[in-house]
């Protein structure tokens, strides 16, 4: 080490195992790979270099390094033994994964040779190394293929593996599967890979349970039962801990998706053809005309004018809105300029009124009701539906107040339904369009379900929220510091650039985009029912109803007054019989 200069610095670290417990060597060996993880933190284009003859020790450092993290891909690893390659299945693991390679030295005593070799990523501990390059005094460095040393297994595999990879096994959703199958067989391409499809047994894409182990597909990336996930997984800061995101495929939102409601007529449409500002000036020119009137009168007449007549030019007014016939006995010209007025300003608001509402007539309106979060939490009798162990289910818990409170409150109150995703394709069909039912999910999903509606069916039954919430990130996941991640991240990344993934989200997701904006109003020729009108007999009703009771008000009061009319004559005799004569 006297002889040895480097600019950069070296750091030697010593693990003796020669006549100590084996316990006692593997807590050393812990200690001197946490030791040896802080060096490589603090420096730069770091190269371990193991030299061990020990085939126990090897195997040791190897599942220490990966346990302590010592080794990351950017971290060159070279070990120095002079053990067979058969000797050596048991660092396989390590040295496959990680950008390592093993020098063999041969001490011959005729010659001394130096064989390098590689473990080729997701190969059998039984495969055989590829010899690199070697190495004798005579000749120096020689290479044996076309790689350099320390090559970057990952960029391309030489061997062709077979990757395990986790998706969600959705068996009436084609178009995601199709979608997906695209996607792989570009990334297998391009990696040269093969792959197999393993599917988790609670079909989901996995969350964090309570004595802190993963489930659905997350748990089994961790686990490594599956080399990375094709599914699209959000961000989220506790997966982010545990595994490895790709570059991002797609940024999305969520939405509430809910059923659309049938065609149907407002019941007080025939209000809506006036404006209420319209609607409201007619009232005011009713009661302030006749009593306009009323002034003029007196200011025109030198005798007393009817307390009445007002009410009487109330009616007048109201007549011939109503288009009924009318008389005026009086001569006073401007009465009769006021009225033929009022005739010419009811005539337009007549004929406004009849045209629009038969326009009115002809629409139906199409209910969306839940656009909103507090639109779902107002209705009581509404019901809504999550996906299984998501990181939205996750959030909702996890937050303390606000309206995201509130809907994980729902979950205490029985209004919350968890389904599994290939369950959701399944029953939002009948849920949905039901109308107790709503869907909070990304927007990924709600356009496929859309789509595949609309395709089947060639109507919109569904709508989605205008408000959007919870941005998510979405992308592949692999295990923690595999250097397969960056290399799936570039391919991802290309894909994306090239608008390769739009195309094929469009060509195996038809129609996604064609209910975005479904109408809100329709028009159609039909015949007007009972249900579409029932309104105006409530009108009729309670002007009936209005009617009857003034009547009896009225017969009332007559009786009342006979009656005195009666008795006043009787009184009057009694009177006068006791005047003196």
């Amino acid at each position: 080490m006297d002889q040895f200069r480097d600019p950069c610095g070296v750091g030697l670290f010593e693990v003796a195992v020669d006549g100590q417990d084996a316990n006692v060597t593997q807590a050393q060996l812990s200690r001197v790979v946490d030791e040896a993880r802080r060096l490589r933190q603090v420096s730069w284009c770091v190269t371990v270099v193991v030299v061990s003859d020990d085939p126990a020790f090897l195997a040791t450092f190897a599942e220490w390094s990966l346990k302590g993290h010592l080794l990351v891909w950017s971290t060159r690893l070279l070990a120095v033994t002079h053990l067979p390659l058969p000797d050596l299945r048991y660092i396989h693991r390590t040295f496959s994964r990680m950008n390592a390679m093993v020098v063999i030295v041969e001490d011959a005593p005729e010659t001394l040779k130096c064989n390098v070799y590689i473990h080729l990523p997701y190969s059998s501990p039984e495969d055989r190394a590829m010899r690199l390059a070697f190495w004798t005094p005579q000749r120096g460095l020689t290479l044996n293929t076309h790689l350099p040393l320390f090559p970057d297994k990952y960029s391309k595999f030489l061997h062709r593996p077979i990757l395990a990879v986790a998706a969600e096994y959705i068996h009436v959703q084609k178009s995601a599967q199709g979608q997906k199958s695209h996607m792989m067989d570009y990334l297998s391409q391009g990696l040269n890979f093969t792959y197999k499809y393993v599917h988790p047994a609670d079909g989901t894409f996995g969350s964090e349970q309570d004595d802190g182990s993963w489930s659905g597909m997350v748990g089994m990336v961790i686990r490594e039962e599956a080399d990375f996930s094709v599914g699209f997984f959000s961000l989220s800061a506790s997966r982010a801990e545990v595994l490895d995101f790709t570059w991002p495929v797609s940024i999305t939102y969520s939405r509430i998706l809910a059923g659309l409601g049938r065609p149907e007529l407002d019941p007080w449409g025939f209000l809506l053809p006036l404006a209420p500002l319209v609607w409201a000036f007619i009232l005011v020119s009713l009661l302030l005309l006749p009593a306009a009137m009323f002034i003029l009168s007196l200011c025109c007449s030198m005798k007393d004018t009817d307390q009445w007549v007002w009410v009487t030019d109330g009616f007048t007014l109201l007549r011939i809105l109503l288009q009924q016939d009318t008389s005026l006995p009086d001569n006073w010209w401007w009465r009769r300029v006021v009225v033929a007025g009022w005739m010419v300003g009811a005539l337009v608001l007549i004929r406004s009124y009849a045209g629009n509402l038969m326009s009115v007539l002809a629409v139906r309106y199409i209910r969306q009701p839940y656009q909103t979060l507090r639109d779902v939490l107002d209705e009581p009798s509404t019901t809504i539906m999550w996906q299984t162990n998501t990181t939205n289910v996750q959030y909702f818990r996890s937050v303390e107040s606000g309206i995201f409170r509130e809907v994980a409150d729902l979950e205490r109150m029985g209004r919350v339904k968890f389904q599994k995703l290939s369950e959701i394709f399944q029953s939002v069909g009948t849920l949905l369009k039901r109308g107790d039912h709503v869907l909070f999910e990304v927007e990924i999903v709600t356009k496929m379900i859309i789509g595949r509606d609309f395709t089947k069916s060639g109507r919109c039954d569904f709508y989605s929220s205008k408000e959007r919430y919870l941005p998510v990130v979405l992308s592949m996941i692999g295990p923690k510091n595999t250097p397969l991640v960056p290399q799936l991240s570039k391919r991802i990344m290309s894909m994306t650039e090239s608008g390769l993934y739009n195309k094929w989200y469009e060509q195996h997701t038809p129609n996604s985009s064609a209910c975005i904006y479904p109408p809100t109003k329709i028009t159609q020729t039909a015949s007007i029912s009972l249900t579409h009108i029932w309104g105006l007999f409530v009108v009729l009703a309670v002007g009936h109803s209005l009617g009857l009771l003034v009547i009896c008000l009225e017969l009332l009061l007559h009786h009342v007054l006979a009656s005195d009319v009666h008795h006043s004559p009787m009184e009057l005799t009694s009177t006068m019989t006791a005047l003196p004569h």
